[in-house]
């Protein structure tokens, strides 16, 4: 006897599903199933929300945090924001914890992951050299390195500490107390990122 499975177009659906960060196949049959039975509309309206979502959002030029198409960057253009200081985080969404703090009121840079040679990630592949000439160019006091603990991370903090040290006029400073070892900032809340904001330390 054949086994049963569902129609081509439901598979179809749950391996989509299952693309996702963090679903696994039985979420992913879940969310399915419940879409099927939700109705014609409601699919519709997710179907509607994520085309308008990738077709009107984009990131900023400078710190790479996300903005709808054609505005200004709501971060960047904040005339409150201390221009001397000037945050680096591996991705645009790690931006977000570290503000929401309130301990941070200085620029962001987001370089768009970190080293990783096993991966094929170099330092061109990485939004660095803009970073550098960003520093160069601005009247950037402290460049604080908002990267993970982990050892790609550790390695991307190194490399940044070395080309930006080199600009006498801008301290190096790294996360300190607060972030768990071999963890990243999608892991820390609000409590654990404001006293690594606080124990920040220097490079030397």
């Amino acid at each position: 006897m054949p086994r049963l499975e569902y129609p081509e177009p439901i598979t179809q659906l749950i391996a989509a599903l299952k693309a996702l960060p963090g679903v696994g196949p039985k979420s992913a049959e879940r969310m399915a199933i419940w879409m099927l039975g939700a109705g014609r509309d409601h699919a519709a309206d997710i179907a509607i929300a994520i085309g308008g979502a990738h077709g009107s959002v984009g990131c900023c030029d400078d710190c790479g945090f996300y903005l709808t198409k054609g505005d200004e960057c709501s971060l960047c253009s904040d005339p409150k924001r201390d221009r001397t200081l000037l945050c680096v985080v591996e991705h645009p969404t790690d931006i977000l914890p570290i503000d929401r703090t309130g301990a941070f009121r200085g620029l962001y840079h987001s370089l768009g992951g970190k080293l990783s040679p096993l991966d094929n990630v170099a330092p061109e592949d990485l939004k660095i050299a803009p970073l550098v000439a960003r520093v160069r160019e601005g009247d950037i006091a402290e460049v604080i390195l908002a990267l993970g603990s982990d050892v790609e991370g550790e390695a991307t903090a190194n490399y940044l500490g070395s080309l930006l040290e080199t600009i006498e006029t801008t301290k190096v400073t790294r996360l300190a107390q607060g972030m768990p070892a071999g963890g990243g900032l999608e892991n820390a809340d609000e409590l654990t990122l404001l006293r690594a904001l606080s124990g920040r330390r220097s490079l030397e």
